[in-house]
């Protein structure tokens, strides 16, 4: 890839809005669509939200434990999702949140992060639990082939609190993430590569993001409660940043893949006018 990840996604959010559209196959889904819990219920969940999807937001971010729950079947149809989006002309997250340390995770890199893979999408979600350096292997693999790298931060889910908030010599934990990508993303223009994630229903202005230089992943929104009008709270002068990810509530809009495209299109226009824009470009 010539372009950076940070400018590809900067283009593309200027052209389709920021939404991050998730494809997840939870079987309570699959249920609603009418579909069976197995691999042909998931073949058909799957390419149809990437139909209805794929062609309308701005990034597409499939759950890979949906798809590895099935086996090498539901893997090789996560791989058909990475290259139909692809095709559609929207860039791929794909939420693997791997962390991990020496061999290992450079084999996960290997895998999600380099040129040649059929799982290699645009960029991944991280997790760096076991040391912000230990995803070092991601790092190079992201900054070798143009891609990029989101690294959980301060995420939605109650769990995390006491870990996330705990005092890491004098800022949280979740500070000290956001520092630490920070460091990795100076001096890049528009945006650098690598991001963090950071939930919509959070505290407003609990971490400070103004030094970044980078995307914000805010998964909550949507069906997990944030609305449009929250992320401007939450995130404050960060905003034009925030990537707001979108599952349940576009999926269940499905299979209709016209409903679904409908409701991606009244999200992103309630996004612009929460920002103050005219919507995409």
């Amino acid at each position: 890839m010539t372009e950076r990840f940070g400018g590809r996604l900067a283009r593309v959010v200027t052209a389709r809005g920021p939404l991050c559209a998730g494809i997840d196959p939870h079987p309570g889904l699959l249920a609603e669509w009418g579909l069976p819990a197995d691999v042909t219920g998931l073949e058909r969940f799957a390419l149809t939200a990437t139909e209805a999807l794929a062609g309308e937001a701005a990034v597409v971010k499939p759950q890979s434990a949906f798809f590895e729950a099935h086996g090498a079947a539901g893997v090789a149809v996560l791989e058909r999702v990475v290259a139909e989006c692809r095709d559609a002309g929207a860039l791929v997250l794909l939420d693997v949140k791997r962390g991990d340390i020496g061999s290992t995770m450079a084999a996960y890199a290997t895998a999600y992060l380099s040129d040649g893979s059929p799982l290699a999408a645009d960029a991944v979600t991280v997790s760096p639990y076991l040391g912000f350096g230990a995803l070092e292997p991601a790092f190079e693999a992201a900054a070798a082939s143009g891609r990029g790298v989101f690294v959980l931060a301060r995420t939605s889910n109650p769990d995390g609190e006491a870990l996330q908030r705990a005092d890491a010599g004098g800022r949280s934990v979740a500070q000290s993430i956001v520092d630490d990508a920070a460091v990795r993303n100076a001096g890049a223009e528009p945006l650098g590569d690598v991001g963090v994630v950071v939930g919509a229903t959070n505290v407003p202005g609990e971490l400070r993001l103004a030094e970044l230089n980078g995307p914000v992943l805010a998964p909550g929104f949507g069906a997990q409660g944030a609305t449009a009008a929250d992320l401007a709270t939450v995130f404050g002068s960060a905003l034009p940043a925030v990537v707001p990810a979108s599952s349940r509530a576009l999926l269940r809009c499905g299979p209709d893949v016209g409903a679904m495209r409908g409701e991606v299109r009244r999200v992103q226009a309630d996004l612009a006018a929460a920002a103050g824009s005219d919507g995409p470009a």
